[in-house]
């Protein structure tokens, strides 16, 4: 008869027999450590995995506090502990108390090989990668059309930088097909000339991010015409493709940060040119008024009119000063005659005459005669009295 069960109940019968089995309350299983991670809580979190298998395994914070080493992806240990089930998750997992690290994993290894082979060529030389643009117009996302990655990075693009058209080129991000697909998916981008390219997917263990450690994919990213952003898996995980890109982004979505600027941030900073222009426009144009109102000046002091005002002005200025000499030296030329007059009239020979005097002249040359010596016998003299003139004939004369 078959038996009706709830979630719960079968989960915790399976996980009884787990925990009854004492073979499983006590094992030591081998492998290569995958997905490690620490969060917060202290606790860590793995995968064992060998080529065939994966096994899920959790060590609490109070054993891993006594850990000699920090685990890492791709280390080959020895994990001790028991097999139990975890309910929540519906999943057994290996619960370790002892881990031991037993040497690298074969894919770490055949990593670090390439990685030296690659570099060794000068794939990663840092003089051969070349510089993002700006201001990018057209985005290529080379990527799974179905995955997180690829919405991540929608989102992160629309809300940075809008005005780009943007592109997906759809390919495998995992699998033995991926790396070719994702070569052809590069061509396919290359052939739109964006400015840009985004490589990218989720994180995922180191099997799962393999195809991007493909030798023939890292020179189709070196040969790429379009600079190449490579945002594989999550911040620890590093990839061949993140030492051949252009830049390397530790998720998609920081690549999509890295590829493009923030047009929010560029508005601000255009807004804040607007206004230091605006500014500086409006300090020069105060500048060039003072000059101008200072020009002005200059023009109206040395303007035609006003120093045609100020000639007629000094004109008026001199002819009230010429007319007030002129009326001085006048006066003074007036008083300076009268004065002269008066001497000229005391000396005047008519005052003579007034007294009784008289001017005798000889008629033939008009010779004024002073002394009886002067005269002639028979010479005929005008004597000039005060009133009228008489004509007289000189019969005799006396020196004294």
């Amino acid at each position: 008869m078959t038996q009706d069960w709830t979630v719960i109940d079968l989960t915790n019968y399976l996980k009884n027999i787990l925990e009854t089995d004492y073979r499983l309350q006590d094992v030591t299983v081998s492998g290569e450590l995958s997905n490690v991670s620490r969060p917060r809580s202290g606790h860590i979190y793995f995968t064992l995995k060998d080529s065939n298998a994966t096994l899920q395994c959790v060590m609490w914070r109070s054993t891993a506090a006594r850990l000699t080493y920090t685990p890492r992806d791709g280390d080959e240990v020895k994990v001790h502990g028991k097999i139990s089930v975890y309910p929540a998750a519906g999943r057994y997992q290996l619960y370790a108390d002892r881990l031991q690290l037993a040497g690298a994993g074969n894919l770490f290894l055949e990593f670090e090989a390439l990685k030296r082979r690659l570099a060794a060529t000068g794939l990663f030389d840092a003089d051969r990668k070349r510089r993002l643009p700006q201001f990018p117009n057209k985005i290529a996302l080379v990527t799974s059309p179905s995955g997180a990655a690829v919405r991540d990075m929608l989102n992160v693009l629309q809300r940075r930088w809008p005005l780009a058209e943007v592109i997906i080129a759809p390919t495998l991000v995992q699998g033995d097909a991926a790396a070719k697909q994702i070569i052809n998916a590069l061509r396919k981008a290359n052939a739109e000339h964006p400015d840009v390219i985004l490589l990218a997917r989720g994180g995922g263990a180191i099997e799962d991010l393999w195809c991007f450690n493909n030798e023939d994919l890292a020179h189709a990213i070196a040969q790429s015409p379009a600079p190449i952003v490579s945002g594989v898996g999550h911040e620890t995980d590093f990839t061949i493709a993140d030492f051949v890109a252009d830049q390397r982004a530790p998720t998609p979505s920081a690549a999509a940060e890295l590829a493009t600027p923030n047009h929010s941030d560029l508005r601000l900073a255009l807004d804040q040119q607007v206004e230091t222009m605006q500014r500086l426009i409006l300090d020069q144009l105060e500048r060039k008024r003072l000059e101008l109102r200072s020009v002005d000046a200059s023009l109206q002091a040395f303007a035609p009119h006003n120093m045609i005002v100020y000639s007629r002005e000094q004109i008026r200025n001199l002819d009230r000063r010429l007319s007030a000499a002129a009326q001085h030296n006048l006066k003074l030329a007036q008083l300076r005659l009268k004065q002269q007059a008066a001497a000229l009239e005391t000396l005047s020979p008519l005052r003579t005459l007034e007294r009784g005097y008289a001017v005798i002249q000889k008629r033939t040359d008009q010779q004024l005669v002073r002394t009886a010596a002067d005269v002639n016998l028979q010479d005929v003299l005008d004597i000039r009295l005060q009133t009228g003139t008489l004509t007289v004939s000189v019969d005799d004369k006396s020196p004294e």
